[in-house]
């Protein structure tokens, strides 16, 4: 059964023991005997035919109504099977491609929690063109269940909450993607406005980045992010450095191979902030937009559509454990510790750590240290960026290859498949990403390239055949490094050893595939030169 139809969640009886920010990569299974349901959906939207054009206050609700049709339908669904939180997709409701004037039919002015309580589901008539947030808020009223939507928000200008010297835009108000939450009684607990807009031309950046978390009687404390927020140090790292361990993450993501597959990051950012997230993305293929899951640092659950697969949603719901520490800790004050290990939760030993001691053998040297690799480099754009390769010759060996000071090193098994012919290369980059975002990276891919020629390494691949046992290994200037494992068929594999090491050294090792390799990466995030 593959990872996508199971959840790998294993419920032990182990002491909660709280570590510091990213350098928890590969941590153990938590120490901890509470968990709770949680559901994410990955929505096939109806779409506006043409955002470009403004629509009446009635026919923006006319069209919404039929997406929440489908909300109402999923939340009875989701509370069948027992979830206790329901996230839906960024932009689930209206859609996309909007100009700022063209939106204002669907925008609905979310009032502050933070500020005010209201519960849109019990007293509607407080405020008025408030639809959208009355529906959702009896929604999760009538299911029993706390509820994250996303919408469009308009907002007074300046806002009350404002304290920058920040400028109104020039029509005077502020138009926001926005994230809400109600609890399971229908009462409004959170209002998050998307801080790192993606080509967003109907939205406003919040003068201030917002820090929003909420706190539920069943697992405790959850932050919220949208979609591009995560590759950014605002509010998403913000967020976990001050110890929120539970994120939320509604998102319209658009997959892009070989390295930032929504499922691919999402996984490796649970794992490399040692966080869970529960992702709900959009379902549309004309877009590559697919792909949603709620991720553990030890376990995935997910759904990631095939081509030919039919275009429609799908709900997932699992059980996983609180994360929270607070939560976690004030839970089990009366218990006893007791240390034992988590068992695994695959064939391969899934109990990540940091110490030497756990590798089978001692590690390698660093990257840094070994010689060159005597087989010829060369450059070749992967997500647009120009990474420098080596290619993967042999059955088995060690390479190493370096884009200025920055190396990787890999040692491998290739354990080819049917006599395919198939090519590999390692790959390395540090440097600035400017296509489609601006942001800093150094980056170790071991890639299969799309054919037998140099010039496809680094362009998207989704099948392979060749399975890989390998040692992949780099020495970064930061510590926040996100790991993934992306076999054939786009199917997640839990990485058998991950550790850091105090020189900034990040190893990670895996064998005994279930597919042929695509893409074994270690993704870090250079936040602090992002402005540079």
């Amino acid at each position: 059964m593959s990872l996508r139809e199971e959840t790998m969640f294993l419920l032990v009886v182990v002491v909660f023991v709280s570590c510091s920010l990213m350098s928890a990569v590969g941590q153990t299974e938590p120490v901890l005997d509470s968990s709770y349901v949680a559901a994410v959906y990955e929505h096939n939207l109806i779409l506006n035919p043409d955002p470009r054009v403004p629509l009446s206050r009635l026919a923006a609700l006319q069209h919404m109504q039929k997406n929440l049709d489908i909300y109402e339908e999923q939340t009875a669904r989701a509370a069948e099977q027992g979830a206790q939180i329901l996230v839906f997709p960024e932009d689930g409701l209206q859609g996309f491609n909007f100009s700022r004037s063209s939106i204002s039919g669907y925008l609905e002015t979310v009032p502050d929690p933070q500020q005010e309580s209201w519960n849109p589901c019990t007293e509607p008539a407080k405020y008025n063109n408030t639809e959208v947030l009355q529906r959702l808020s009896c929604m999760a009223r009538r299911y029993n269940l706390y509820l994250v939507a996303n919408m469009a928000d308009l907002q007074p200008c300046p806002l009350k909450t404002d304290n920058s010297s920040s400028s109104c835009p020039s029509d005077g108000r502020w138009q926001f993607n926005t994230n809400v939450v109600f609890r399971s009684d229908g009462l409004l607990v959170a209002r998050y406005h998307k801080h790192n807009p993606y080509f967003e031309d109907a939205f406003d950046t919040p003068p201030q980045p917002e820090i929003i978390t909420f706190d539920t009687p069943f697992a405790g404390r959850f932050g919220l992010i949208t979609c591009f927020d995560i590759l950014f140090h605002k509010p998403t790292v913000t967020l976990v450095e001050k110890g929120v361990r539970q994120l939320i993450f509604p998102t319209a993501w658009m997959n892009q191979l070989p390295l930032l597959d929504t499922i691919q990051f999402n996984k490796a950012f649970s794992l490399g902030a040692n966080v869970t997230l529960l992702a709900a993305n959009i379902r549309k293929d004309d877009l590559i937009m697919t792909g949603s899951g709620i991720y553990t640092p030890f376990s995935a659950t997910y759904h990631h559509a095939q081509k030919g697969d039919p275009e429609e949603g799908r709900l997932l719901v699992a059980r996983v454990p609180v994360l929270d520490p607070v939560w976690v800790e004030q839970s089990m004050a009366t218990e006893e510790e007791v240390v034992v290990r988590g068992e695994s939760t695959s064939s391969t030993d899934s109990g990540f750590c940091h110490k030497e001691s756990c590798l089978d053998s001692p590690p390698p040297e660093t990257a840094s240290s070994v010689p060159s690799s005597s087989s010829a480099t060369f450059v070749s754009s992967m997500m647009h960026d120009p990474f420098t390769f080596v290619l993967l010759n042999e059955t088995e060996g060690e390479v190493n290859v370096c884009d200025g000071t920055f190396c990787c090193h890999l040692q491998y098994q290739r354990l080819p498949q049917g006599g395919s012919k198939e090519l590999y290369a390692l790959g390395a980059f540090a440097g600035t990403h400017i296509v489609n975002g601006r942001y800093t990276v150094q980056v170790c891919a071991l890639v299969r390239c799309a054919r037998l020629d140099v010039g496809s390494c680094g362009q998207e691949v989704e099948e392979a055949e060749s399975k890989m046992d390998f040692l992949l290994e780099g020495r970064f200037g930061t510590r926040y490094v996100y790991p993934s494992v992306l076999a054939s068929k786009l199917i997640l594999e839990q990485p058998e050893h991950l550790e850091t090491a105090a020189d900034g050294r990040v190893t990670m090792r895996h064998s005994n595939m279930t597919g042929g390799l695509v893409t074994a990466c270690l993704y870090g995030r250079m936040y602090h030169l992002d402005n540079e």
